[in-house]
């Protein structure tokens, strides 16, 4: 399909993330658009911008009494965030006694009167590890609909979505069953002990419970939640997002995710979701070649990294032309990959 962006804009809420002194991200600044795919080598700072991400919007939804303004010792870490209208006066700085812990919220200006709306606009913001074991293993609170980090509690998501949004697991339900036709049918059981369970039927009538599905097909399904969801988190951040699917399935994955990032290119009347997501997939990479703007590279230096959007290259325009992004990256041309040994 063609570049949702071409169809329909949104507008991401964090507009641009600066980090100083942390972990590898020494001194660099990335601007983030509507869907971001983060591209790199091992320790080159893909997990620290998501953490950062992640960590934003934890402080955002601690009370209001335990997000001092204070000033950072010299030299420790900071992570700037700056948003994009109408909160563009709006800038907070986290600051960290380590490289794990960032525990302090500074918002300028102090006493801004849109930080209560864009207080609740990151604490919105989810952060997903997907775990295959977890997913498949059964259910736990539905946490207000919204999926837990490392999906455990799916079942219990997706009845709560039959049940207060039966069109949206109907389409949910049609777009699952059109990825995957060996099944006829999602379907979902409640236990005596109030647990909920969920597996898929085959076509010809046999029944796959979720913990004998397989780990690419448990991760397509909560994908697939978080684009289905009627009311989703403003941010969302996927670690490795291609992790178990088929490089043929990837392209479901990729649509699913512009879904969230561009609503009105899908028809739907809601607000927009900014995307960040990681992979190490050349196969994934390959589905964003007319869309370079989609992707940022972390490029790492020694012990130092550093993030560039890739359709900031002025030679990119030669680069497509002689092949892939996926083959490009995988090859070295566009950077991204571990030293040569």
């Amino acid at each position: 399909m063609d570049n949702p962006a071409l169809q329909g804009q949104s507008t991401p809420v964090i507009a641009s993330i600066a980090f100083c002194n942390f972990k590898a991200l020494r001194s660099t600044r990335i601007a983030l658009t509507p869907f971001n795919l983060v591209i790199g080598p091992n320790g080159s700072g893909k997990t620290s911008l998501l953490e950062a991400v992640g960590r934003l919007g934890g402080l955002a939804r601690m009370s209001a009494d335990t997000i001092p303004e204070v000033d950072p010792s010299v030299g420790m870490p900071e992570i700037d965030f700056a948003f994009s209208e109408p909160y563009s006066d709006i800038s907070v700085r986290l600051s960290c006694v380590s490289d794990l812990t960032c525990n302090s919220l500074a918002v300028r200006p102090v006493n801004s009167a849109g930080w209560p709306a864009l207080r609740a606009e990151l604490g919105s913001i989810r952060s997903y590890v997907l775990d295959h074991e977890a997913i498949g293993g059964g259910a736990g609170s539905d946490d207000g609909g919204k999926l837990h980090a490392n999906g455990a509690n799916l079942a219990a998501v997706l009845a709560r979505l039959k049940e207060r949004s039966p069109q949206s697991y109907s389409e949910l339900t049609a777009e699952v069953l059109r990825i995957m036709p060996e099944f006829r049918s999602l379907e979902l059981a409640e236990h005596a002990d109030g647990r909920v369970s969920f597996g898929l039927r085959l076509s010809e009538n046999g029944f796959v419970p979720a913990v004998e599905l397989s780990q690419g097909m448990l991760y397509l399904l909560a994908i697939l939640a978080l684009a289905f969801d009627p009311d989703p988190p403003r941010v969302i951040c996927i670690e490795e997002v291609d992790r178990g699917i088929h490089p043929r399935a990837l392209r479901e994955v990729r649509d699913a995710l512009y879904r969230l990032s561009f609503p009105r290119a899908h028809g739907l009347d809601r607000r927009a979701v900014q995307v960040v997501t990681t992979t190490h997939s050349p196969y994934f990479i390959d589905l964003f070649n007319e869309h370079p703007e989609d992707v940022i590279i972390s490029q790492k230096r020694g012990r130092a990294a550093h993030f560039e959007r890739l359709s900031d290259r002025p030679d990119l325009p030669d680069l497509l032309r002689e092949g892939s992004l996926g083959d490009m990256w995988f090859s070295g041309i566009l950077g991204g990959v571990p030293p040569e040994r």
